[in-house]
């Protein structure tokens, strides 16, 4: 699978999520385009938080206990729990395919955060929505 380009990175961003254009471009310009192959753990369950990933094309489930109780796809974040409330990672996320993402440091993600009122209020709700089950 190839690196997505700048500009496929803003598109699929923009298709993927509800960001407005300034959170898209800030994203894109910050975030790393990764590729993971399939079966690799990308965050593992109890180590501590130093990057967050936005799937742009693939799958992945969330384990807990070794026990499967979620699948993300594009458009969904990836470790931003563990960075938004300061706890080690609370599940590991293993690719169930080959995933093109947006790889960001924690750094990165707060800076983010602190820039985009919208982008900060989409982690809080998406932390707060995944702890409670």
């Amino acid at each position: 699978m190839a690196r997505k380009s700048d500009a496929d990175v803003i598109s699929a961003l923009q298709r993927l999520t509800d960001f407005d254009d300034a959170t898209v471009k800030a994203l894109a310009s910050t975030g790393q385009p990764v590729h993971i192959p399939a079966n690799w753990a990308m965050v593992v369950e109890h180590q501590p938080a130093d990057k967050a990933y936005i799937l742009l094309d693939g799958s992945v489930e969330i384990r807990k206990d070794g026990e499967v109780v979620a699948t993300l796809q594009p458009g969904d974040v990836v470790g931003e729990i563990a960075l938004v409330t300061g706890r080690l990672r609370s599940a590991t996320v293993v690719t169930t395919t080959d995933v093109q993402a947006l790889h960001f440091t924690a750094d990165a993600f707060e800076e983010l955060a602190t820039h985009s009122p919208a982008f900060a209020e989409t982690l809080r709700d998406a932390a707060r929505h995944r702890l409670e089950g």
